[in-house]
């Protein structure tokens, strides 16, 4: 059926030849009713309601006579040809400019170092991680199930300039800066939320467009992070638990007990929401202070486990110190679906590992204990042991590691 099927990109500009060429020729054109209210649809031509994407490509895919689909901006771009292509169909596409590209340029901003996010047909609780974890961002919404006000209301709450741009390209277009303390207002669709963090700019110019993948080096030594007393998980033992944990963009972290923070910075450091939990005002500050060290934006929540912990988000994973049985309990009733807890006493292993089979988890372990090259007044080296910390971890049976569904 190639070549059967023109897509054709539509930004409310004027089309180009062949794609009216194809418009014209075309028995069937599909398209919501926006477009085909707007575009020279010829008029022996069966209308299609993209609207209803499944039974739309029923009916410009039952056979080989010419079609068009007609989709906003360049349908190639979290469009409409990805779902033509999972049904064996290689169309020929006519693109316009992506309404990601129209929002930055009415904002008048760059956007090779953002990330662009889709909440279309996806939970959008995995949407806001990703854009919160962003110095930079756009969000393609949806009705009903990805508002912008599910977006707007906690970017701005964790101190970003926000704006919508709406129904770009055509006379209603509009973009509009959202402002902390405004009533909430309804967006006409579709929309773009475009979001950035002026404290922490987006790196830039670079040679990789979106999330930057793996940070420069992770499990930092100690020295990375302002602690106190030594208290902080050390960096063999964060290797462990972040390869446990599997951050990355779209996956909410709990660091529960977080202390310096090291947990949750690196796993921001990876694109992941973190949210860090401690009941000590101080650790607090030194929390914010090293996520601001790295650049990352950090959760940081002052409240004290498990009751602190009832109202926060959904956690993906959750890394907890101490084992205590209440605060383990409360993090299993969420159901994440990956959590590392680090013991320092041998007496919680066993109490540990068996809550997390009880509660459905595949559970495993491993005690690390490392010892480091340290110099010798003589010019000699010696290794230095530090103290055994055992890891014991939980992933769900219907869970891959790494897989933030």
């Amino acid at each position: 059926m190639t070549g059967a099927i023109t897509v054709i990109g539509f930004d409310g500009g004027p089309l180009r030849a062949e794609a009216r060429a194809a418009l014209a020729g075309a028995v069937r054109v599909a398209g919501v009713a926006r477009h085909l209210g707007a575009l020279p649809v010829p008029a022996g031509a069966e209308r299609v309601d993209l609207a209803k994407v499944g039974a739309a490509l029923d009916a410009v895919t039952r056979d080989d006579r010419p079609s068009v689909v007609v989709a906003s901006g360049d349908p190639g771009f979290f469009g409409i040809v990805r779902a033509l292509r999972a049904r064996g169909v290689a169309p020929y596409i006519i693109p316009a400019v992506s309404s990601v590209a129209r929002a930055f340029a009415a904002v008048g901003m760059t956007w090779d170092d953002a990330l662009v996010i889709s909440a279309h047909g996806r939970d959008p609780r995995r949407a806001l991680a990703a854009a919160l974890a962003a110095p930079k961002c756009a969000i393609l919404t949806a009705p009903g199930t990805a508002e912008p006000g599910s977006f707007t209301g906690p970017l701005r709450a964790a101190g970003r300039r926000v704006h919508v741009a709406e129904r770009l390209g055509t006379p209603d277009e509009r973009v509009t800066e959202i402002t902390s303390g405004g009533p909430p207002r309804t967006h006409a669709h579709p929309n773009v939320v475009i979001a950035d963090d002026p404290a922490r700019p987006a790196a830039g110019p670079g040679w990789l467009a979106g999330h930057q993948g793996a940070p420069d080096g992770w499990a930092l030594p100690e020295p990375a992070f302002d602690h106190r007393d030594g208290q902080i998980t050390k960096s063999e033992v964060r290797a462990v638990a972040l390869a446990r944990l599997a951050p990355r963009p779209g996956v909410t972290v709990w660091d529960v007990g977080a202390g310096s923070g090291s947990v949750a910075v690196e796993c921001a450091r990876f694109g992941a929401r973190a949210i860090a939990i401690d009941r000590d005002p101080a650790q607090c500050a030194r929390v914010r202070a090293n996520a601001a060290r790295h650049a990352v934006h950090v959760q940081v929540e002052h409240r004290t486990a498990p009751d602190g912990l009832a109202d926060l988000p959904d956690p993906d994973a959750v890394f907890a110190g101490g084992g205590d049985a209440p605060v383990l309990a409360a993090v299993l009733a969420r159901t994440p679906a990956r959590v590392v807890v680090a013991l320092a006493s041998v007496d919680r292993v066993r109490p540990v590992r068996d809550a997390l089979r009880a509660a459905g988890y595949e559970p495993d372990g491993c005690q690390l204990q490392s010892a480091r090259l340290a110099d010798l007044p003589n010019g000699s080296i010696r290794l230095t042991p530090t103290n055994p910390v055992t890891l014991i971890w939980g992933t769900r049976p219907d869970t891959r590691i790494g897989d933030p569904t």
